[in-house]
């Protein structure tokens, strides 16, 4: 049996700490930090209830590197699971680094003043974790997380090269908010307003935010208006694949989604630049977050699922082969189970997930690694165990064109 802290008290957090509860096997004793204590406590009356577990839970400024460092020697957890903003992961991997424990993270660093994420932050630290005798895991959700995983098992499975990826990513839910994001609205619109990037022929490729749309058509859904974005597993993938002529990664949005994009961006709120307000500094962006709706709470009237999946292009004993490896996930369903909705549930499913390989030696070793570089086929098995349940096609076409 393992002893984890989860650090961050959303609704990924919250999903990882039911799917924890559910495998005393695993995970033999369990924390929850976050910087409000009473949403930590609150989560863990809930697992109680539901389960009969106690989940230990405690105060923390996950950017107070001491005070982390203080807390992780008080438990003397196995692993530190990082579900907190990503504002915050080099501060949690000093204070992993500090005290000898092994890392995970479901998302890449981004600085505060700055609306750019990329893994070389957190890959400086190689040498680091290496010396120390400690693991580092990167981005263990969904995307980034299973779509490298997806990545690899393909890779191992299905292909001599891979040639062509293209990740997918469709929420076909309705919530019934006029506007709402899915997660941390601070770091969701800080991600879907930055220019489209992209790798082709040995480089990146730049376009405007939202330039380039596509309708690509998702299972069980249909066709949905599809647009490319940067995300961060093209980075990482396209590091360990080399092979990869191009990359790319879609996203859908709804008309009514992007109009009010637009307004936000044309009135300023989506500034992540400090301006003066009646003698106070606030941040547009941080302001605007408060008065959205929070993503943990979107679950109960939640409808529709989401399908997220990669379709690859390569060579196979001599042939051009093509691959399409998916998941759906009803938010209703995520939500009767664990009280938060399909794109909590996809990412905290993972976490619980990586978090388990690392406690049973599956995932293992020193350093800084990102999960397509494990092996895949355990995580894919527990995958359909846990409630993520994938399917393969192959040789269709992959509207990649």
């Amino acid at each position: 049996m393992g002893k984890v802290l989860i650090i961050g008290a959303g609704g990924v957090a919250r999903v990882t700490a039911f799917k924890c509860a559910q495998l005393p096997e695993v995970f033999g004793e369990f924390m929850m930090a976050s910087r409000t204590k009473s949403k930590c406590d609150a989560i863990a009356a809930d697992i109680k209830a539901k389960y009969g577990r106690d989940m230990a839970t405690a105060a923390i400024d996950a950017e107070d590197v001491p005070a982390l460092i203080e807390l992780i020697n008080d438990y003397k957890p196995d692993l530190v699971l990082n579900l907190a903003l990503p504002y915050q992961d080099l501060p949690i991997m000093d204070a992993c680094l500090a005290t000898k424990t092994n890392y995970l993270d479901t998302a890449n660093y981004e600085p505060k003043d700055e609306a750019k994420f990329e893994y070389s932050w957190q890959w400086a630290y190689q040498q680091k974790f290496q010396d120390a005798g400690i693991l580092a895991v990167l981005g263990c959700g969904f995307d980034p997380g299973v779509t490298g995983v997806f990545t690899s098992y393909a890779a191992k499975h299905h292909f001599d090269k891979m040639h062509y990826l293209d990740i997918v990513d469709c929420n076909a839910g309705d919530h019934g908010k006029a506007f709402a994001t899915n997660f941390n609205p601070e770091i969701n619109i800080r991600e879907v307003t930055q220019k489209g990037k992209f790798w082709e022929e040995g480089g990146w490729k730049y376009t405007e935010p939202h330039e380039i749309k596509k309708m690509l058509n998702y299972p069980n859904i249909g066709p949905r208006p599809s647009y490319l974005i940067y995300h961060e597993e093209l980075e990482s993938l396209t590091k360990n694949y080399p092979s990869l002529k191009r990359a790319r990664f879609w996203m859908t949005f709804g008309d009514e989604y992007l109009t009010h994009l637009r307004v936000i961006q044309n009135i300023g709120m989506a500034s992540i630049q400090p301006i003066n307000y009646e003698g106070k500094e606030i941040v547009p962006l941080q302001f605007l977050k408060a008065v959205l709706p929070n993503p943990g709470e979107l679950g109960e009237n939640y409808e529709g699922e989401t399908s997220i999946g990669c379709r690859i292009r390569g060579v196979k004993d001599g042939s051009e082969r093509t691959y399409y490896v998916y998941n759906n996930c009803q938010h209703q369903s995520a939500y009767d189970e664990t009280g938060a909705q399909g794109v909590s549930y996809t990412t905290g499913v993972p976490a619980m997930i990586g978090a388990m390989m690392v406690l049973k030696g599956e995932w293992s070793g020193t350093g800084v690694k990102n999960v397509e570089e494990f092996n895949p086929d355990p995580f894919m098995e527990m995958l359909n165990v846990h409630g993520l349940v994938w399917h393969e096609l192959h040789d269709v076409d992959l509207e990649m064109d």
